[in-house]
């Protein structure tokens, strides 16, 4: 299903740390268009998935910063657009409507060759700020031992691993931008979103198969465990170990 289609209400929780994290305020001078383009970001990476309702428009309008009409504006432009669909009632709200398309490995070929370098650039961007993400919460880890971040991480990662290959790429993406959330900085965690952005299209793009899903499982543990024995090291490591297959991948696809 695309932009456009028509979906009831989901049931799940939307992923409320990231999503905060997103919704940092926005820049006045251009604060219609920047509306949209987070809005969109957060549907087009699944922190907000098919079916599921953005929280109220007064909590939204304050979190960005923006007015009210603003943010109803906003919303109307990404109705128009086929992005989301709004509901009025007790259980109404702004519920997205979009899901991503099937994978197209010449649209992959498309987006990659427009300008090569923009590949290399956004992989070095997303290895930096991930793998130095990974790197801080275990440090944070090692000397606090915060319970919540154990169960969020463990929660995360329990729904990564047994994701379809329909939803894995959303699900990927939380597992990877709850750790720079759980940080605790609001920048870091913009920088995770911001560089997965850049490669969401070209990751889309791309087929997943339950092998691709079986082999990164392991990767995802490694990963969480050096997190959690708070060991910065081998959890940077493990990062850059995971992202390298990803990019691997993608260069693969391209060959």
């Amino acid at each position: 299903m695309s932009a456009g289609a028509e979906m009831p209400p989901g049931r799940r929780e939307t992923a409320t740390g990231e999503l905060t994290a997103l919704l940092l305020p926005v820049r006045q001078g251009n604060a219609f268009e920047e509306t949209v383009e987070r809005l969109l970001s957060i549907i087009k990476l699944g922190v907000v998935g098919p079916g599921e309702r953005f929280p109220a428009e007064r909590e939204l309008a304050a979190q960005m910063g923006i007015s009210r009409l603003t943010l109803r504006e906003a919303i109307r432009e990404l109705q128009d657009a086929g992005y989301v669909c709004s509901r009025r009632g007790r259980s109404g709200g702004t519920f997205v409507t979009y899901t991503r398309p099937d994978p197209d490995s010449a649209e992959l070929r498309r987006l990659a060759t427009e300008d090569p370098d923009k590949l290399t650039d956004a992989l070095t961007f997303r290895l930096a700020v991930e793998s130095g993400a990974a790197d801080a919460l275990a440090a944070q880890f090692a000397t606090a031992g915060d319970e919540r971040v154990r169960a969020t991480l463990l929660a995360r990662l329990r729904d990564v691993n047994a994701a379809s290959p329909q939803d894995y790429r959303r699900l990927d993406t939380l597992f990877h931008l709850s750790v720079a959330d759980l940080t605790g900085s609001s920048l870091l965690a913009a920088a995770c979103a911001d560089a997965r952005m850049r490669l969401n299209d070209l990751l889309n793009a791309i087929p997943v198969l339950q092998r691709n899903i079986d082999h990164t499982a392991r990767q995802h543990e490694e990963i969480v465990e050096a997190i959690l024995d708070g060991d910065p090291v081998r959890a940077r490591t493990a990062v850059a170990e995971h992202l390298a297959g990803t990019a691997a991948l993608l260069r693969g696809f391209l060959g």
